[in-house]
């Protein structure tokens, strides 16, 4: 089979979330199982800065506009981990501080950036090689499947191309004013409540919802959450008329990279099998953040987060001071809103014993935050998939999260101390605090605290079985189209 990906974001290139992990992963993963995979991703100044010398392909691609065209160039990336990489270089349009957005707010044209960005992929894979199917993400590229339907709706080449769209978080959809029909050339019979217009405005994600031959999210139960009100961002009711063809896959882990094994970011290496290396973790851990002399009967709590909402940081900080009154100390990282990032700072220089916090990202310090803690903390108000909690289970890290999305799919707790962590419900940072001393109640059991960071180690979330389920979806929607 013959998969192309478009997305906007790949690891190590282009990186702010989950996505590019995902985008990373899942395709070599695919090309293990035999099948050819090509990804095209946008030329941001990020990534020409890592491949400044990229050959091209294709000198000139005409992406045409109502007064207009744009002419873009595709550059060989090369075979990474045997996926071909493709960029899509309009300097114009990409070579910028950032990928979507400065600090005042999103860049004005970004429906022209990715609605260019989507054609550009369609019209270079009728060169390059036609797919088998599209496998787009995220409402950056939702619009391959809108124009699939539509601009290019008597194209022979694709008329039997399907395209999937994965969601991986719907908080995020790609509104823009109605003229954004005439900018991309859509017919304007699309504009309507039940294609492309939501609230008087042209959505991106609601199109590819629409348009797509199937649609995934990044853990079962987001899938189901998503078409609830309070997940749905407006898109509840456009989901759930798609529901038989919206499937919920749990993101995998790479191993390759999320291992203790092998791991070349931590002090030692350890296995389930030999734990001994974990303590030399944590003790590297306590003097990358300048804590030293913790005792062993201390727990170290780590979160690697963005301070935000919606990663539950305000519960945290709700019961910080009775958190602190444990027998812990708190180890964080991470940066977002700026009213968090004061205030978690104010509150480490007030437990100076107690607490640290790294306002930043720092891939290297993540890694020994997830083998040098003995709980890592997800309160995550929503989670459509989760990667770090998947990461800590490998790492031993035991995790406390919320039961939602991808952390009620992945983390079990069982009250005869079998499960691999410890969940709460409902919007309440009192079901946190309680949460984590039924897990500090568990780790002062040496021996059932042992024996589930085994049990956690031991679990496989590779990406062997969601590749395998994205397969059977796209086998499914290939053999509809045919």
């Amino acid at each position: 089979m013959h998969i192309v990906f478009a997305a906007s974001e790949c690891a190590p290139w282009a990186k702010t979330g989950g996505l590019a992990d995902v985008i990373s992963a899942l395709p070599k993963t695919l090309v293990k199982m035999g099948h050819k995979v090509q990804v095209y991703l946008p030329y941001y100044r990020q990534v020409a800065k890592a491949v400044p010398q990229a050959p091209v392909i294709l000198e000139s691609v005409t992406i045409p506009f109502p007064s207009y065209n744009r002419f873009v160039r595709i550059l060989d990336g090369g075979v990474v981990d045997g996926v071909q990489m493709y960029f899509v270089d309009a300097p114009e349009l990409f070579d910028r501080e950032s990928f979507y957005a400065t600090p005042s707010g999103d860049y004005p044209d970004n429906a022209e950036r990715f609605g260019t960005f989507c054609r550009a992929v369609i019209e270079a894979s009728k060169v390059i090689g036609v797919p088998d199917v599209f496998h787009v993400h995220d409402w950056q590229t939702a619009m391959i499947a809108v124009m699939l339907r539509s601009i290019y709706y008597f194209d022979p080449v694709f008329q039997h191309v399907p395209a999937v769209l994965t969601i991986h978080n719907a908080g995020y959809q790609g509104w823009f004013p109605p003229r954004t029909m005439e900018t991309l050339l859509l017919p304007w019979e699309m504009f309507t409540m039940d294609k492309l217009e939501h609230n008087d405005q042209v959505n991106f994600l609601k199109g590819g919802v629409v348009y797509a031959d199937a649609i995934t999210t990044v853990s079962e139960t987001y899938a189901k959450e998503i078409q609830t009100p309070e997940f749905g961002n407006g898109l509840e009711d456009t989901l759930r008329r798609r529901s038989g063809d919206l499937f919920g896959i749990l993101n995998g882990a790479d191993y390759g990279e999320w291992d203790p094994a092998i791991d070349p970011y931590i002090a030692a290496h350890y296995t389930a099998d030999k734990l001994e290396g974990k303590r030399e973790c944590r003790r590297d851990l306590m003097h990358a953040f300048r804590l030293e002399d913790i005792d062993d009967e201390t727990a170290v709590i780590g979160i690697v987060s963005r301070f935000a909402t919606q990663k539950g940081i305000d519960f945290i900080v709700d019961i910080l001071d009775r958190l602190l009154q444990e027998d812990v100390v708190l180890m964080m990282l991470g940066n977002g809103e700026e009213y968090y990032e004061r205030l978690l700072i104010e509150m480490a220089e007030r437990y100076p014993a107690k607490m640290r916090v790294q306002v930043k990202f720092d891939n290297v310090i993540a890694h020994k935050i997830e083998a040098g803690s003995d709980l890592f903390l997800m309160p995550s108000r929503y989670e459509p998939g989760g990667l770090s909690q998947i990461y800590s289970l490998k790492y031993g890290t035991i995790p406390v999260v919320r039961a939602t999305g991808g952390l009620q799919d992945s983390i079990d707790e069982q009250q005869d101390g079998t499960g691999n962590g410890f969940k709460f419900s409902g919007y309440d940072s009192n079901a946190l605090l309680d949460a984590v001393q039924r897990a500090l109640a568990t780790f002062r059991d040496k021996k059932t605290w042992t024996a589930m960071m085994k049990r956690a180690m031991v679990q496989d979330f590779s990406w062997q079985k969601p590749a395998h389920e994205y397969v059977r979806v796209f086998e499914r929607v290939i053999q509809n189209r045919t």
